[in-house]
């Protein structure tokens, strides 16, 4: 799934082209995401104008005149920029055409995205209502994780991950933050003391940020909005080396299942 620093990635890089653009026309070829895309909304953004390009965890908001969008890229979505006269594949669900000749293209094989519209405050609808802080947000830190890990038996990893808690920490971010910190991913959040948290959130403020600038973690179904897949795996401390010798120490690497997720550790380096 697109985390973060994905979509982070795709927001920057169509915001160029998307800012101070009107918009010609909706095309939708399918709606039936996972949630369906409103059958009015091509006669509601004909015309409006794009004002803003944000995002919100792994939300992106395409405010323009009157409102805003909502959009999700789901499990294996994706975005482009195109020419709105290049055919369409069998995924090419959605194109949003522009004033200046290029429409954002908006791919998802398996119809887990979405695309809503609202006339409110993005921030206050349901979809975004109940997400924690950001990560990368200077007012988040360790002592604001510390302090909502308080009496918590879960595993840290699986509170790191919890939207609720801080958005955007997906699997892979999960284990790479938790290496550097050199914290074991199945200690109870509540029995971690304040000086490890705060190494854990400079850990996954610095994974965050190295990803977004090396444009994203490759995975199967993502790739940065001009086609270009990311490359941030290139750096990968941990996971997915399953048995291969811990970088820090030598020692073999473990896998485990949690929350239904793979998990890498290194025994001797995280306690």
């Amino acid at each position: 799934m697109p985390e973060l620093p994905e979509v982070e990635t795709a927001r920057r890089g169509i915001e160029p082209h998307l800012l101070g653009q009107r918009i010609e026309r909706l095309v939708v070829r399918e709606p039936r995401l996972r949630l369906p895309v409103p059958s009015d909304l091509a006669g509601v953004l004909a015309g409006r104008v794009i004002e803003e390009v944000n995002r919100r965890g792994k939300y992106l908001l395409i405010r323009v005149s009157g409102g805003t969008i909502i959009l999700h890229l789901g499990m294996s979505g994706s975005l482009r920029i195109v020419s709105p006269e290049r055919p369409a594949e069998r995924h090419d669900h959605v194109d949003l055409v522009l004033a200046n000749g290029v429409a954002l293209r908006f791919t998802d094989p398996r119809r887990f995205g979405l695309l809503v519209w609202t006339t409110e405050n993005p921030l206050k609808h349901p979809l975004l209502a109940h997400l924690g802080p950001e990560p990368l947000d200077a007012a988040w830190d360790g002592a604001a994780l510390w302090a909502a890990a308080k009496g918590k038996r879960v595993a840290i990893k699986g509170m790191l991950m919890d939207a609720n808690v801080v958005v955007g920490v997906g699997n892979i971010y999960a284990n790479e933050s938790l290496f550097m910190a050199g914290i074991h991913p199945g200690r109870a959040a509540g029995r971690i003391s304040l000086p490890r948290y705060l190494r854990l959130a400079d850990a996954v403020k610095e994974v965050l940020s190295r990803s977004i600038e090396q444009g994203g973690t490759t995975l199967r179904d993502f790739v940065a909005e001009d086609g270009r897949p990311g490359y941030f795996s290139q750096s990968l401390k941990i996971y997915g080396r399953s048995d291969q010798p811990c970088l820090s120490c030598g020692g073999p690497i473990r896998e485990i299942r949690q929350f239904g997720r793979a998990t890498y550790y290194c025994p001797a380096c995280q306690r």
